[in-house]
């Protein structure tokens, strides 16, 4: 259905009020983006573009690689299953826009906002979906109005860190390519399983399909992509949830709420079903949890303007193994402290009499003739 005028003006006034409790909790600035009420019909066409450009060098990797130039060395029951060479040629793009197709479907339903997967879905516009959180009020018995006041800080928070370091979203959409790039299709395994279906039985031709049939297999490189993208994943997750608790102090209900957006998290919400279907990704609800403590504890020992700064480029951030072992994350960033010193410019000031002034030990300037140590 439309949104009403009176969500849309209901919408408005939960974003202004959700910049101003996001000030205090995070060095990145106002977007200043006008803040949409989207139907589902309005999100599935505002965010196609989107859509498109992750699928696409999915689709086309599995489509090249599942392209048969003939059916003479295909075994007769394959095609028979796969009804002959045109279908066989479009097989890889067949199935893969029916798992797109079906996947956005259902998040239609499921949405929030423009951001509920990780990133912005519609670039320089930000909205959120009252279909959703209004359902979401019914059935967790919470006023809809402090729903909307918490995910309307959640969307604002993930626009300003994306606008405020556009790589982000550049680097999530890379990884899917590189990805994609990779992707190699066993067909004696398509093969083997497809002379064990019996195909007269419509529900058995379908489990194959669902069963991951046509599945490909990973490379090492992939192995590495997926890694990197589940860990940024992740840490944007993180972030947000750590800013969103402590922008919504106020809000009785934010603890309740959080909690809830976990568990949707676990039973597998929309980043979730996307990026699987993507590129067979399972992000891990622990890894979520450790990149929160990770924001956290990094805040406590440095302030929320250090932790917000990490993300000015990826080396900065911690990898998934360094989520999972804090203590080599800090070993790395040493490592680069050391790597940013000038040895040879340090040894002259050294070899010259000492360092310039208000540089020698307890930062007080030299006096009088006593040469500086």
């Amino acid at each position: 259905p439309a949104v009403t005028e009176s969500l849309r003006a209901a919408t408005r006034d939960a974003s202004n009020l959700a910049d101003l409790w996001l000030d205090s909790v995070t060095i990145f600035e106002r977007h200043n983006i006008p803040v949409e009420a989207w139907s589902k019909a309005e999100w599935l066409d505002s965010s196609f573009d989107s859509w498109r450009d992750m699928v696409q060098p999915v689709a086309a990797e599995v489509t090249q690689a599942m392209v048969l130039p003939s059916t003479e060395d295909v075994p007769e029951e394959l095609a028979q299953l796969l009804g002959g060479t045109g279908f066989l040629n479009n097989i890889g793009s067949m199935i893969f826009g029916a798992q797109m197709a079906q996947a956005l479907t259902e998040l239609a339903g499921e949405v929030y906002s423009s951001t509920d997967i990780g990133f912005p879905l519609a670039p320089g516009r930000s909205a959120l979906l009252p279909a959703g959180y209004t359902q979401l009020a019914e059935d967790i018995e919470v006023p809809a109005q402090e729903i909307l006041l918490y995910l309307a800080v959640r969307e604002a928070a993930l626009i300003r860190l994306h606008r405020t370091n556009p790589w982000l979203r550049e680097d999530i959409l890379e990884l899917v390519s590189r990805y994609a790039r990779g992707i190699r299709v066993d067909m004696n395994r398509i093969q083997d399983a497809a002379s064990q279906v019996d195909l007269s039985n419509p529900e058995a031709v379908q489990d194959a399909f669902d069963g991951g049939l046509f599945n490909p297999q990973r490379t090492e490189d992939q192995e590495l992509a997926v890694e990197r993208l589940e860990a940024l994943l992740a840490l944007v997750e993180g972030w947000v949830s750590l800013v969103a608790e402590q922008a919504t102090q106020n809000l009785p209900t934010a603890p309740q709420l959080a909690e809830t957006l976990v568990r949707r998290r676990i039973e597998g919400g929309p980043t979730e079903r996307v990026f699987e279907t993507l590129v067979g990704l399972e992000i891990r609800p622990r890894l979520v949890r450790e990149a929160q403590n990770f924001w956290r504890t990094y805040e406590e020992k440095h302030g929320y303007e250090a932790r917000d700064e990490l993300w000015a480029a990826p080396e900065t951030l911690p990898t998934a193994a360094e989520l999972e072992d804090p203590d080599a994350y800090e070993a790395r960033q040493n490592e680069f402290k050391v790597e940013d010193i000038d040895f040879d410019t340090e040894l002259q000031k050294l070899l010259d009499g000492g360092f310039d002034e208000g540089e020698s030990d307890g930062g007080e300037s030299s006096t009088g003739d006593e040469p500086n140590t």
